[in-house]
């Protein structure tokens, strides 16, 4: 068969855009660096696009969602995502319990160490020592705070339901009497972000609560699909929606459903007009971790016309790297963003001012 030749004008519609070449000199700052990234190829490109995609989120009145999954806080994330809520980058936090067990542990002035992955694991069990790959931690240290979450759940009356969103703002109050300093939990209770964990069960915190129940001292029990209806709201009531994914498993289907909710409840659902993923998940398995937000498009959770980008990178590289940057840019203009401001009391409700 033989091949058409092709005009320099079908050309030039691939070939206008040119790779530019990282000049150090030029890049005087993070936000410098990623401004010039974004113009290269790769992940590099991809990094560089994730942060001109989170400045234009803070643009307008939009709610930004933050996926929260993998060891994060052991891996020394945590201030930088309290950082996140404290600025008002995200509005609403979607973590695995994992996560914010381990935030409340490092809240109440305990620590994680460096470790190494190349041990006798043995050796550390026989110490009472957990191992999250190369970083470690007390299990007695650990045991405390599971006896604190489940003395706090004496204190929750066992008449009624509580979302997850009203238990860590319960939490967070609790943490802030006590805190040595400010985590997701207590950032999050101090400027009235809410916290959705819809994993609650697969984690220390849900295996506190159960001892607690075990004992017969506590009957705190939750409303997981009033969770599910409240972030619906959260979408369907929201002039736009971003949606920042560190790493996949629940809490980014738990965000991208919601616009599948929405449309459930016969409410506003266009899907979010905003999508950045930071993973190390290939597509090709067929996982939804790694799953890109094309395939998304296909279930109409992310709108048609949405900036995305998929970042394949660990996220503990990324993540700092994007939030100093924004700092960078974005410091005389923290006050100024037209976020959601949320009544969190029994039932949750928002404006934009």
């Amino acid at each position: 068969m033989e091949k058409k030749k092709s005009t320099k004008k079908q050309k030039n519609k691939f070939l206008k855009n040119e790779v530019i070449s990282l000049d150090v000199k030029k890049s005087s700052s993070f936000a410098t660096l990623l401004e010039q990234m974004s113009q290269t190829g790769f992940q590099g490109k991809n990094l560089g696009l994730s942060f001109e995609i989170w400045k234009e989120m803070i643009k307008d009145k939009r709610t930004i969602f933050l996926g929260l999954s993998g060891a994060m806080v052991p891996a020394g994330m945590r201030k930088i995502i309290t950082y996140l809520i404290e600025n008002r980058f995200v509005d609403v936090v979607v973590s695995t319990g994992a996560n914010l067990f381990h935030d409340g542990h490092e809240t109440l002035g305990n620590f994680h160490f460096q470790g190494s992955p190349f041990i006798d694991d043995k050796i550390l069990f026989k110490h009472g020592i957990d191992r999250i790959y190369d970083v470690f931690a007390s299990e007695e240290e650990f045991c405390e705070l599971d006896s604190y979450i489940e003395f706090l759940s004496y204190k929750m009356p066992s008449n009624k339901k509580f979302t997850t969103r009203e238990y860590f703002h319960f939490l967070g109050k609790e943490l802030s009497e006590v805190a040595i300093e400010d985590g997701i939990i207590t950032s999050a209770y101090k400027n009235r972000v809410p916290i959705y964990c819809p994993a609650f069960g697969d984690s220390a915190i849900g295996i506190s609560l159960a001892i607690g129940r075990h004992k017969g001292k506590s009957e705190i029990n939750f409303d997981i699909v009033k969770d599910v209806m409240e972030t619906a709201y959260i979408v369907s009531n929201s002039p736009s929606t971003g949606i920042i994914f560190i790493g996949g498993g629940t809490p980014k289907n738990y965000i991208q459903q919601t616009e599948v909710t929405a449309k459930g409840m016969k409410i506003n659902s266009p899907g979010h007009d905003f999508a950045i993923q930071i993973c190390t998940d290939p597509p090709h398995w067929g996982g939804l971790s790694g799953c890109t937000f094309a395939e998304s498009q296909s279930w109409g959770k992310i709108a048609p016309q949405a900036r995305k980008v998929n970042l394949y990178t660990d996220a503990t590289i990324a993540l700092p790297i994007l939030a100093a940057a924004l700092e960078e840019t974005e410091r005389d203009n923290k006050n100024k963003r037209p976020y959601p401001r949320f009544s969190v009391g029994k039932d949750l409700t928002f404006e934009f001012k």
